[in-house]
């Protein structure tokens, strides 16, 4: 336990109101250490273009946040990241970095100040196809006191650097997802349902791929994709090629609100991620773990972050992306077994609340 208040710094490239994986975590990092009474401010981002959206989410905040102004040359975001990390630094104790630039950021400012550095990996920043960027990463990481990988896959993406990796899981706050006020009722029986951009990463063309032999089975079943669209056009035109269009519903982006309905409601979450041409990976799910606090199972894809973020046979199955077989087991399984797969699926979530995730952290220091 830390008697004494600490001076935090979190340089993230990514923060809410807009939607993140690595916001999300920094976020949630900055809230829970500051409840545990440590002074924390924020270097990151504006990423709408009047900066209002920000504004409003930034006002009842309880620890400091800095913004930088969006600019059109992104150099200039750059370089005025790099100049707030370096004053902000000087007052802290120690400095959190979390995603690529707050990488190679935070790094290169730890040559004039000799603080505390934690660097936190996700994924896909250490996973690029480029040699030199990978190397430029490498280089970074080798300038922290203490590295943190979100899963274990993350983890063996850096073994090389032979230097200590802790392992400390996403997580989220439970008693955000609870059940809705309102109920809605969906589509399909089985209904499977897919939370994140519509994207190669996130998989949800995979799913579209087994939905021909899914349907032989399960003639009712409704593939439901919550998310911005980005890809979504090009999936439809594949399901349509393979005459499952009818069987897929794309909801697009909703609020909070509407995404517990939508949740509430699906008997099965599943994302089956694989990387994408660029290297980027799924390093950890956390869209998993908010969908079983709401008691709902999820069957995800083995060979990336998704294998810590379910406890295969307990809150979900893993399976092979790509084993239209081995799927159709697993949704079999989990609609007989339903009740216990519901309870299981509840009690892993609670194991990755942020109160005991914070502790994690806390323990590093």
């Amino acid at each position: 336990m830390i008697n004494s208040k600490l001076n935090i710094l979190i340089v993230t490239s990514e923060f809410p109101p807009q939607p993140g994986g690595i916001g999300n975590h920094a976020f949630n990092l900055a809230l829970h250490l500051s409840k545990n009474g440590h002074r924390v401010r924020v270097i990151a981002d504006q990423r709408s273009k009047t900066g209002t959206e920000e504004k409003d989410f930034d006002k009842d905040l309880p620890f400091s946040i800095d913004r930088v102004k969006l600019y059109n040359l992104r150099f200039i975001m750059y370089l005025k990241r790099i100049v707030l990390t370096f004053k902000s630094m000087r007052g802290s104790s120690h400095c959190i970095a979390t995603g690529k630039f707050s990488l190679w950021n935070v790094a290169f400012c730890s040559f004039f100040f000799k603080r505390k550095t934690i660097a936190v990996v996700h994924g896909s920043e250490v996973n690029f196809k480029s040699v030199i960027l990978r190397k430029s990463i490498n280089l970074s990481l080798n300038r922290f006191d203490k590295i943190v990988a979100v899963s274990n896959y993350t983890k063996s993406l850096i073994a090389h650097l032979k230097k200590a990796i802790v392992v400390i899981p996403n997580g989220i706050t439970t008693s955000l997802w609870k059940n809705s006020k309102e109920k809605i009722q969906l589509k399909g029986r089985p209904i499977l349902t897919t939370v994140g951009r519509v994207s190669s990463r996130k998989g949800q063309l995979n799913v579209i791929k087994h939905l021909p032999e899914l349907i032989k089975q399960f003639p009712e079943i409704h593939y439901h994709c919550i998310g911005i669209p980005t890809e979504a056009d090009a999936f439809i035109k594949i399901a349509e090629s393979l005459t499952v269009g009818s069987y897929i519903t794309f909801h697009g982006s909703v609020d909070d609100d509407r995404l517990k309905q939508l949740l509430e409601t699906t008997d099965i979450f599943v994302m089956l991620s694989t990387e994408s041409v660029t290297g980027d990976v799924e390093g950890f799910g956390i869209a998993i773990l908010e969908a079983n606090a709401m008691g709902i199972p999820a069957i995800g894809a083995r060979g990336c972050g998704i294998e810590d973020a379910i406890d295969t046979g307990k809150s979900g199955i893993l399976i092979d992306a790509n084993n239209t077989k081995q799927f159709i087991n697993s949704i079999s399984l989990i609609m007989t077994e339903k009740p216990k797969f519901n309870s299981e699926a509840i009690s892993w979530a609670q194991t990755h609340d942020w109160d005991r995730i914070v502790k994690l952290y806390l323990a590093l220091f």
